[in-house]
């Protein structure tokens, strides 16, 4: 019964070490995902920036595992390109050898100080970032308690001869021992917690040095496998399918020279512990330096291998809303920011042949201008429903803002899409049918109007992804040029029906395109209002004096 007790104990102190992770990776998610996610999209262009932005973002999450399915994302978001993302991956993996280095020393003693700040922050405050940076410390405090209490649960395992047994048989096949590793790494959803787990065994005594390395390399295997196996699209299995290929490499490089590899890693510390730690960080230092360089040739294999499917037939279906990426706010949250891109895409198609339509009655572009309606309902429909789902999730003041953003954004968005395909496409059927005919002035005023009102879609196009707070104060205080065009050009069409008193000219018909034009600008210019009411900018509909190049 004392050796089950033992495994039972065993396995509790591992789970509150993967519970401690999971705290750790969640916390600093949901407090400053965002502030990645701009670090991200701004400063990854080059590999050596990429690569330290790996190592960085696995200290931060303890875990690559976290990082790899975070990079996965915004892969497969367009956000991070693939050559990038493989040298961010790279990062990772090297990131996570440094905390295995930390957490394999006895720091034990400061995990209670941890856990009592990060309780004392996470209770104490009201501000979201602060409540997760608590989470923060109380999964570092659980992780090391449970790593300490690990290890004093294996030291009477040293004595459980069947269990002994089964190790040491597996240490006499490497090949089964890295499988064993890499799929109890995949359950752990942890690189972090397995290499610790193998270094407690080595400790102990339970495992030798070549076993543990073998077990080691099934950890660096199996940490690739999550990312993996929940990507649902075959872009997004792009940049995990690249890091199983890299690691899959080195195992296969190491695994005929285990014994050599115990020897020469020795100096640096004779413990069977000791060698496997520095062994795992040998091993990802040694594949980050040789393929730090071919990242681009090895993105472009890995396009040729996983081709990006046909798009589909229907343009209302949503692309990029995974739901995998619902546990990751920041992620989800670009998501469906590209998803509302589409929707924007689609707005401006519509709006682009409207002076052909009124000036040549072109039907066949007024009816596929009518078919993009429903279309962007769904999509509409879908990106608010993605939205509530996220809603279950803590988040920062800042995502909050940024949720709030997008769904006005998709508001305003299906509302000039319902303008544009019911009313105005309305207008020219009725202008076809009574055979009238807009004059060269009306044609050239109703170009001029719009044309300011696709130059407000582009101001806002900028407002919404960037958060341009110049643009932001431009569209709104381009209302007045458009009222100002509305108001000339109804007054000039309007005598000109006067002059010839014959009622030619589709008289209602054009007011009420004018009028609604103004109405679409009106939406666009809504964009603006969120960002500057943030930025104190915004007065009732007033907005202050232009932001100077600085504050902006």
């Amino acid at each position: 019964m004392k050796g089950t007790f033992a495994l039972l104990d065993i396995a509790g102190y591992v789970a509150l070490l993967l519970w401690g992770t999971h705290m750790v990776t969640s916390g600093v998610l949901r407090g400053y995902g965002s502030a990645l996610r701009r670090w991200l999209g701004r400063y990854l262009g080059h590999r050596p920036t990429a690569f330290a932005f790996g190592i960085c973002i696995t200290a931060l999450l303890q875990s690559s595992t976290a990082a790899g399915l975070m990079a996965t994302s915004f892969a497969a978001s367009g956000f991070l390109g693939l050559a990038p993302g493989l040298a961010v991956m790279l990062g990772a993996n090297v990131g996570t050898t440094l905390i295995v280095q930390v957490m394999s020393f006895d720091i034990s003693l400061i995990a209670p100080v941890l856990v009592l700040a990060g309780f004392t922050i996470h209770r104490r405050s009201d501000d979201a970032r602060y409540e997760n940076l608590g989470r923060v410390g109380i999964g570092l405090g659980l992780m090391l308690l449970s790593l300490h209490l690990l290890v004093l649960s294996l030291a009477p395992v040293e004595n459980a001869q069947a269990l002994r047994a089964v190790l040491q048989s597996l240490a006499g096949e490497p090949v089964l021992a890295m499988l064993v590793a890499a799929l109890m790494t995949w359950l752990f959803h942890s690189s972090v917690a397995m290499v610790l787990l193998v270094a407690s065994l080595a400790n102990a005594g339970v495992v030798d040095a070549p076993g543990a390395l073998a077990l080691v390399l099934g950890a660096n295997l199996g940490g690739t496998l999550p990312a993996l196996l929940e990507a649902h699209t075959p872009v997004a299995r792009r940049l995990p399918l690249g890091n199983l290929l890299v690691r899959a490499f080195g195992c296969l490089v190491c695994l005929p020279l285990l014994h050599p590899l115990a020897a020469w890693l020795a100096p640096l510390g004779a413990a069977p512990a000791r060698i496997a730690v520095n062994f795992h960080t040998a091993f990802n230092l040694g594949l980050a330096l040789v393929f730090i360089l071919p990242v681009e040739r090895m993105a472009q294999l890995l396009v040729r291998l996983l081709p990006e499917p046909p798009r589909p037939d229907d343009p209302g279906v949503p692309q990029y809303l995974d739901e995998g990426a619902l546990d990751s706010a920041n992620v989800a949250l670009a998501n469906a920011a590209r998803e509302s891109m589409r929707m924007a895409d689609m707005v401006e198609g519509m709006l682009k042949g409207l002076v052909e339509v009124f000036g040549k009655d072109d039907s066949v572009r007024a009816a596929a201008i009518s078919r993009m309606d429903p279309w962007l309902d769904r999509l509409g429909v879908a990106i608010r429903e993605y939205l509530a789902d996220l809603g279950g999730e803590a988040l920062n003041e800042e995502d909050g803002e940024r949720s709030q953003e997008i769904l006005a954004f998709v508001i305003n968005i299906e509302h000039i899409g319902d303008i544009t395909a019911n009313n105005l496409m309305e207008f020219a059927a009725k202008k076809a049918q009574r055979g009238q005919d807009f004059s060269a002035d009306d044609i050239q005023d109703l170009a001029a109007m719009h044309g300011q009102v696709m130059e407000s879609l582009r101001l806002g196009l900028a407002v919404f992804m960037r958060g341009d707070l110049r643009a932001a104060q431009q569209l709104v205080s381009r209302k007045e040029a458009i009222w100002r065009l509305e108001n000339e050009a109804s007054e000039r069409h309007i005598r000109a029906l006067r002059e010839r008193r014959d009622g030619g000219g589709g008289g209602d018909v054009y007011l009420r395109i004018l009028r609604d034009l103004k109405r679409i600008h009106s939406h666009l210019a809504a964009l603006a209002y969120l960002p500057l009411e943030r930025a104190g900018l915004l007065q009732g509909r007033l907005v202050r004096e232009p932001l100077s190049k600085a504050q902006a």
